[in-house]
């Protein structure tokens, strides 16, 4: 068991931010590049470019700047746990995101979450908002019941 609490990264967003997608928290090889879904395996970048027909970005500043540009916040419920790996299952003693930050600046109509974990963190912490929340199949390459179109589906009006 690793003992050593991890921190995770700060949000991306803006005032015109619409769309909040949280996370549960970043992997290994996240962590290792210091930015979101970093491992080249976990769909979440590729389903994000091909939903809006964009060319594949590689570098944080253009990931930053391509959400911020479609009305997107990213951001993980978990700032930092103990966690085994990249292992969900493992987390443990988790500090919830204050949301605060990112509801006093921009209007987000909509919370998509990344995943089981991150759907039941959030509901523990958040689950009376008014603001509609979905539990999305996560994008990791550990989730053979990924499903792109109900990431589209949720996106489309951002398109």
């Amino acid at each position: 068991m690793d003992d050593v609490v991890k921190m995770g990264f700060p949000p991306v967003y803006d005032s015109n931010s619409k769309v909040l997608i949280l996370g549960s928290f970043p992997s290994v090889k996240s962590r290792q590049v210091s930015f979101y879904y970093g491992n080249p395996q976990n769909r979440f970048w590729k389903m994000l470019f091909s939903v809006f027909g964009s060319p594949f970005l590689e570098s944080i500043e253009e990931r930053k700047a391509f959400l911020l540009s479609k009305g997107i916040a990213l951001w993980d419920i978990a700032t930092e746990c103990t966690i085994e790996g990249s292992k969900d299952a493992t987390l443990s003693n988790a500090r919830i995101a204050d949301l605060t930050p990112i509801f006093s600046a921009a209007k987000i109509e909509k919370i998509l979450l990344n995943g089981a974990l991150a759907y039941e963190l959030f509901c523990k912490a958040y689950g009376n908002i008014s603001i509609p929340h979905l539990k999305m199949p996560s994008t990791s390459p550990a989730n053979p019941r990924y499903r792109e179109d109900a990431w589209k589906e949720q996106l489309d009006d951002l398109r």
